[in-house]
């Protein structure tokens, strides 16, 4: 009963890791608000966002690309953010307004 019980605990764990690696396979696009003049890299939750326009790809993210932090760090890089997220899941209106808390003035955003 206990070897039973011992290994569906780890087939759990073991389901989970792999939800969270297929997750972080994903790529996370935030686009912006307000497009930025030139290509910009943005090492943020760790992983290169790589950004032209208004459109920045974390071709390689990790699993804690997808987060709020990470959308803060953005922000505050380049302005404030219209959405963030892969093709799974999306950060919520809530989240976005949590985000762009930390967004540049525009006036700093067009002087990059």
């Amino acid at each position: 009963m206990k070897l039973r019980t011992l290994a569906a605990a780890c087939a759990a764990i073991v389901s989970v890791s792999f939800a969270g690696a297929a997750l972080a396979d994903d790529p996370i696009t935030a686009k912006l608000q307000a497009p930025i003049a030139v290509k910009t890299k943005v090492i943020a939750g760790g992983a290169v966002f790589l950004c032209e326009g208004d459109t920045c790809v974390a071709s390689a993210p990790s699993s804690r690309t997808y987060a709020t932090s990470t959308c803060k760090d953005l922000a505050k890089e380049l302005g404030a953010v219209a959405s963030f997220g892969g093709a799974r899941k999306q950060l919520d209106e809530t989240k976005l307004g949590a985000c762009n808390v930390a967004a540049l003035p525009a006036t700093q955003v067009a002087n990059r």
